[in-house]
């Protein structure tokens, strides 16, 4: 029996989608206090399909977070309807935060869960990215985005108010 290697390179669209998706079930099935989800829009993740909603609907609990950062939540909204409901029903595990003015390549595109798995997407045209479940992986990730989280603001809010 071979073991699970902990860091594989990936080189197409189809492979980062269901990277994405084995993380999202990898999560609901491990657990993890927290993941982190980070891209300029999200346009291209598979965040509205059934099964990543699921996954993430059998994570949650009340002791848990999920931390989106994005530059914006436009594409959330018109390409992953199922996520947005999502969203709202467990608005107290879910925070949004947007970083709006932000250098072109500046922001990073990846799944973080500490401790479990780091799905990183280094080269959006070509489609190249990691997935790792390497512990130094995970705390480059994280350093990555603490810089992003730190020029952030809270965004997206779960539900809207009007007269």
């Amino acid at each position: 029996m071979t073991a699970e290697p902990t860091h594989r390179m990936l080189s197409s669209r189809s492979e980062f989608h269901e990277a994405l998706r084995a993380a999202f079930d990898r999560v609901a099935t491990a657990g993890c206090r927290e993941i982190w989800l980070c891209d300029t829009d999200f346009a291209d993740w598979p965040l509205g399909e059934i099964a990543v909603v699921d996954s993430l609907t059998r994570w949650a609990m009340a002791h848990r977070k999920l931390v989106v950062l994005a530059q914006h939540y436009d594409d959330i909204v018109r390409r992953h309807p199922r996520w947005v409901n999502f969203r709202r029903q467990w608005s107290h595990v879910v925070e949004c935060r947007a970083l709006e003015e932000v250098e072109p390549g500046a922001m990073p595109s990846m799944f973080l869960a500490p401790g479990v798995v780091t799905v990183r997407l280094f080269d959006p045209e070509h489609y190249r990215a990691s997935v790792s479940t390497e512990a130094a992986d995970a705390v480059r990730a994280k350093e990555a985005l603490d810089v992003v989280l730190q020029r952030s603001n809270e965004a997206f809010p779960a539900t809207t108010l009007g007269l």
